[in-house]
């Protein structure tokens, strides 16, 4: 599948698709922050390992970022969901949590997964229901903190070299929180989730 292309048909569908996820996570970012959410526009690449940087348009200029990794599977499909958080936001996030006190590193990662398990969960979830899968999930773990986002995409040392990527980028109204979750599917995926779409498409 070296050659594979993404014919717009079904980057349409997998946006299609992200979209229902999308909101799903964005109403219960926003219930449990009490904050509005910037609904996300899907973007869906299929891009080589090394182009990934160029995908993360919300925290690309970021001078820091934090990060979470989860994996999933179900029905011969596979891949990580990636949270990346600009560290600028760790200040408004504790006050949107009420957290009162110094925000120390240990904070820090307690609120990015608690993020994390949110929007991975319920994007996750919402695609799963309308493919028709049930996707386990791994435990998330700390991908990297206060690093340079080269640097963060060096230490998830997977080793496909293409991936179908959905960039989810959240921003919440009014403050300065903004996040990048990325789905990334194996090269393997593809064929699943094509046959997967295909019926969505007749």
């Amino acid at each position: 599948m070296t050659d594979e292309v993404l014919d717009e048909e079904l980057r349409d569908c997998f946006q299609e698709l992200s979209n229902v996820a999308v909101g799903r996570a964005a109403d219960l970012l926003a219930r449990l922050l009490n904050n509005f959410v910037i609904m996300p526009i899907p973007v869906v690449n299929l891009l080589e390992r090394s182009e990934l940087s160029m995908a993360l348009s919300s925290v690309q200029d970021a001078q820091s970022v934090s990060a979470v990794c989860q994996g999933f599977t179900g029905s011969k499909i596979a891949g990580e969901a990636l949270l990346i958080f600009n560290d600028a936001s760790f200040t408004d996030m504790a006050e949107l949590t009420h957290f009162k006190g110094e925000i120390t590193e240990q904070i820090e990662l307690e609120l990015l997964m608690d993020i994390a398990n949110i929007l991975i969960g319920a994007c996750l979830k919402g695609l799963a229901e309308q493919i028709d899968v049930s996707f386990s999930q791994g435990q998330p773990y700390l991908l990297g903190q206060h690093i340079n986002i080269d640097e963060l995409l060096n230490k998830n040392g997977a080793s496909w070299k293409r991936l179908l990527t959905i960039e989810l980028p959240y921003r919440l109204e009014g403050r300065a929180v903004n996040c990048d979750l990325l789905l990334l599917f194996t090269e393997d995926s593809l064929n699943v989730l094509r046959d997967k779409v295909s019926y969505l498409l007749e």
